[in-house]
């Protein structure tokens, strides 16, 4: 059999595997978030990953595993802590909650899923099974609950939340091209009288920039709502209308395309998995000038298969998917259903929209209504749809308020609308059963510890 992979570290960069639940675990209590009648435990497992669980004193029996957005670069005792204190209407609803910061900062789905899966042992080792445990991942996190929907059994159902869910080989496309089409009006990622690099790369993996440097070259070519001379309204509008994003959310997705794609890069052992090549960028004062001098290159075919293994969904999906997306959202695009609703091969899959317009922070009641939606279904069998979920939140909003603006009849474009496709993708569904075998058998956690 050839040799599938360059090294074993590399693999080791991107794959997860579940560690087991030790026999004895710490369990050490914390303070609940403020107002929250529940038992609340933090501590650390054994692959170096901080946990925090949380039960009601009344206790439905039910278990929500949380998967956290990101790939944030650096994590804590706090990550999880945080979470919770995000999603304490869950447990108000009467739910136990469990949660993973994943054992390290950076890239890597399925190791993210691997510790995602390692807390709900853990808490079936100290509190026993649940009688129902669902998985539930937001931005990110709905990248890796539903590559843990894919990979584990012991869910009975899966919630997600603004999910991520076209995976990575497709996921950042339009972070691909915000990254050359900057680059091409702007000129200062990097300068000309700087040291030069491929724009794939993010940066240099010995760039000294700091995010705010690279908010502070942004500001220089695009200027300030406060301040901004004709020429930088101009890179401003041809950027925004060129990549669809939005001028509020410029900053976070630089940053995701400079750092987030340095990340990805080293840990797939200095091999590309982005290409321009053969894309048609339009929306410009001057289409042909763009096209004609963006950079192009193209991904190395290991670099973007090892990408989409780690990170692409099958839709292979053996329980109930219940799925919540603002309109409008501007950092993980609605058109993301559109991708998975396209490769869903599961046993049921609901999604459902609202008329907001952003990505975290949705209304509470929306999201104590999706998870009671679901739960309804995995008991009872009764598949719901769009329109009852959107008349049954009115009764959560009195609890937890934050309004009900869900859109029962929406449905998003085709993702390739929104995100220009790459000519001659490679998914990792294309690998042999061999193949497959032999990317389990490597002992590692992400594409490197």
């Amino acid at each position: 059999m050839p040799k599938f992979v360059p090294a074993a570290v590399l693999v080791a960069a991107l794959l997860g595997t579940a560690a087991p639940a030790h026999a004895s675990p710490r369990f050490p209590e914390m303070p609940c978030p403020a107002g929250l009648a529940a038992t609340c435990y933090s501590g650390q497992d054994a692959n170096g990953a901080y946990y925090t669980i949380a039960v009601p004193e009344r206790w439905n029996g039910a278990l929500v595993v949380h998967a956290h957005g990101g790939p944030a670069m650096s994590y804590s005792p706090a990550t999880t802590t945080e979470d919770l204190t995000e999603w304490a209407m869950l447990v108000r609803e009467g739910y136990a909650w469990a949660a993973s910061s994943y054992r390290r900062g950076g890239y890597g789905v399925r190791m993210a899923a691997a510790d995602t899966e390692n807390v709900r042992r853990l808490f079936a080792g100290r509190f026993g099974r649940p009688a129902r445990t669902y998985v539930h991942g937001q931005s990110f996190g709905g990248n890796v609950a539903a590559k843990v929907a894919e990979t584990y059994g012991g869910y009975d159902g899966v919630l997600l939340t603004s999910g991520l869910l076209a995976g990575g080989s497709r996921g950042y496309d339009h972070r691909v091209d915000l990254r050359v089409v900057y680059q091409y009006y702007c000129r200062n990622l990097p300068r000309p009288d700087e040291p030069q690099y491929p724009l794939w790369q993010g940066l240099p993996a010995d760039s000294p920039l700091t995010p705010s440097d690279v908010l502070a070259r942004l500001r220089e070519c695009t200027g300030t709502a406060a301040a901004r001379t004709p020429a930088q309204q101009r890179n401003l509008d041809a950027i925004t209308a060129v990549t669809g994003i939005p001028e509020r959310t410029l900053p976070t997705h630089l940053q995701y395309a400079t750092f987030l794609f340095r990340e990805i890069v080293q840990r797939l052992g200095g091999r590309n998995p982005f290409g321009t090549t053969g894309v048609r960028y339009s929306g410009s004062p001057d289409d042909r000038a763009l096209n004609a001098g963006v950079a192009r290159f193209s991904p190395d075919p290991t670099a973007r298969r090892d990408l989409s293994y780690d990170s692409d969904l099958t839709g292979r999906v053996p329980v109930p998917v219940l799925t919540l997306h603002a309109i409008y959202d501007p950092s993980v695009f609605v058109e993301h259903e559109s991708a998975y609703r396209a490769t869903f091969e599961g046993t049921g899959l609901v999604q459902t929209f609202t008329r907001e317009s952003g990505h975290d922070g949705l209304s509470a009641a929306e999201y104590a209504n999706s998870l009671a939606a679901l739960d309804e279904w995995v008991r009872t069998g009764r598949k719901p749809s769009p329109a009852s979920i959107a008349s049954s939140c009115a009764r959560f909003d009195g609890v937890y308020g934050g309004g009900c603006f869900y859109d029962p009849e929406y449905r998003p474009a085709p993702f390739a609308t929104r995100v220009r496709p790459r000519p001659g993708g490679l998914r990792w569904p294309v690998m042999t059963a061999a193949q497959e075998r032999a990317w389990s058998r490597i002992d590692g956690v992400g594409i490197a510890p």
